[in-house]
């Protein structure tokens, strides 16, 4: 029998050619690799490779390609291969491209250009592709649907959730003769959005994060109920530790309430982690952090709140919503911060609807030849300005302070002063927000009570302040006046340990006034808001939680 096949298509030869040489390098051995310069030559390919009776195992196309793009080239590919899996090779972090292509043709992934090393970011993309297509064969991959209401906050939740988990889910809008068709059949209405469909048929009117996080196949029950190591939060922080716990032996599970990467997830372009010269999506960087994880076999448990932290002698006991527990020798708590409120009027009741927090990419494609607002001015607001400028017709970034360089990098300020669509309005607030159905005008005010000024906008993405989730601990631990954790010296009051303190020794540096229970991350105070320095602090929780185990 004839090998099964890899066809590559990207109208730039020497890109093709670079393809072409390192899917053979590593599995000519298995499968046949094609390469064609258009998506006209390759649907040729591919005619005749159906003719012949050959087989397709995946298929990567580039998305900017003249004439016929790669979205639509794999959505003509799918009547002839329907079962080969695929991937859109992109030449930056294009979101919406990659969300299209998930709704339009059932993309698997979406590679970023140039892969070098293809050990790193290629071969791995790839892997997952062929390792899908030998598991399903000719039948058909299972899907989600959604069906919901562009202006419907629940209905975002719902995409938002699934989006951040990355996984892949058709949507239908009620509007549309579909959405309604799949309505009546679930015996459901227009005031039971969302509707979510799950692969074997059963509708989900309204599901909770739990009941979305099952369909789509998320592990959410812990498979033990006593474990070496629990990490609460899976941000970077979290997913540090998580990785380094379960390298190193100890039995880890790692605790999510909404999914994992936390606000870095959400970034479209971090191009200051160290390792990453051509940056990396937090999306990417997530979905290679939590496959390491479980590679070492660390357990991740998506749409879990935690409400309690308990000590129970010398186990560490952490209590869920729905009153389930699990306990640990150890804990760290990796919870990191969430955007504030924005405090302007109206802006509550149109949260979802028009108005987000975080950079909300799955509104992407709905910003396209719109003017879009953007609060903060961090490093995330600085992101999510240079992402939206790809779309949007204007974006305007609303800076409450005199001066970007009081909290953005340099090397963001240059990027948004180098884009012209990019305006950024200092000493200026939001004090506003009006519509109807959705979002529709913003009221801004200069600095010190000046003039007001009311624009049109659809679209407003918040990334202003830090909130640390540490509500649900009440007073088990220590934490400052803002919230934030504190641990190892900063719990020292004129060299007094913290009350209740049972140990012979002072608390470690990432130790919080609970022995064994250690804070990694934003959550932490006094911590480095940074990516970089997340991670480490996962990692170097790790080796305090090793130490600690060792007193035992």
């Amino acid at each position: 029998m004839s090998l099964p096949i890899l066809l590559t298509v990207d109208d730039d030869p020497s890109v093709s050619r670079a393809v072409a040489r390192d899917l053979r390098r590593r599995y000519g051995r298995d499968y046949r690799v094609m390469r064609a310069g258009s998506g006209a030559d390759a649907l040729d390919a591919l005619r005749e490779i159906k003719l012949r009776g050959e087989t397709v195992a995946a298929i990567l196309a580039d998305y900017r390609m003249p004439r016929m793009n790669g979205i639509e080239f794999l959505e003509q590919a799918m009547d002839l291969f329907p079962h080969a899996r695929r991937a859109l090779l992109t030449a930056y972090a294009d979101t919406e491209a990659a969300i299209q292509a998930i709704n339009v043709v059932d993309v698997d992934h979406y590679l970023l250009k140039p892969w070098d090393p293809p050990e790193e970011k290629l071969y791995p993309v790839v892997d997952a592709l062929v390792e899908t297509w030998r598991a399903v064969g000719d039948r058909s991959v299972e899907e989600i649907k959604v069906v919901g209401h562009r202006w419907s906050e629940p209905s975002y939740r719902v995409r938002d959730f699934l989006a951040r988990n990355a996984v892949p889910y058709r949507w239908y809008s009620v509007d549309e003769p579909e959405g309604r068709r799949l309505l009546e059949a679930a015996a459901a209405g227009p005031d039971d959005i969302p509707v979510v469909i799950t692969p074997d048929g059963q509708a989900l009117s309204r599901p909770s994060g739990t009941d979305i996080a099952s369909a789509a196949g998320l592990s959410t029950d812990p498979a033990g109920e006593f474990y070496d190591l629990i990490v609460v939060g899976g941000g970077p922080a979290g997913l540090g530790a998580a990785v380094y716990g379960a390298s190193e032996g100890l039995r880890t599970v790692l605790v999510e309430k909404k999914a994992t990467g936390g606000q870095a997830g959400q970034s479209s372009r971090i191009e200051n982690y160290l390792g990453f010269p051509d940056g990396v999506s937090g999306a990417q960087l997530t979905d290679r952090a939590r496959r390491q994880a479980r590679k070492f076999g660390a357990e991740v448990l998506t749409a879990r709140g935690v409400v309690a932290l308990e000590t129970r002698g010398s186990a560490r006991v952490v209590r869920f919503e729905d009153g389930s527990e699990i306990a640990a020798h150890s804990v760290v708590l990796a919870t990191g911060v969430m955007y504030r409120a924005l405090d302007a009027e109206g802006c509550a009741d149109l949260t979802g609807r028009g108005v987000y927090y975080g950079s909300a990419s799955t509104e992407a494609q709905a910003c396209e030849d719109e003017d879009v607002y953007i609060v903060g001015g961090a490093n995330s607001a600085g992101q999510a300005a240079v992402f939206f400028s790809r779309h949007a017709r204007s974006v305007t970034l609303l800076v409450r302070g005199k001066d970007l360089a009081q909290s953005m990098s340099h090397y963001l300020i240059e990027q948004i002063r180098a884009i012209d669509n990019i305006d950024v309005r200092l000493r200026t607030s939001v004090v506003a927000a009006r519509g109807e159905q959705h979002l529709e005008e913003l009221t801004l005010c200069e600095a010190d009570g000046g003039r007001t000024e009311t624009v049109p906008a659809g679209h407003v993405f918040v990334f202003i302040g830090a909130a640390p989730h540490t509500d649900w601990l009440g007073d088990a631990v220590t934490r400052d006046a803002h919230g934030f954790v504190c641990t190892g010296p900063d719990l020292l009051v004129e060299g007094r340990r913290p009350p209740g303190w049972t140990l012979d020794r002072d608390p470690y540096y990432l130790e919080s006034s609970i022995p064994g229970v250690f804070v990694a991350g934003d959550v932490r105070a006094q911590s480095v808001k940074r990516v970089a320095s997340a991670v480490g602090e996962g990692a170097m929780a790790v080796t305090l939680v090793h130490r600690y185990l060792e007193e035992r």
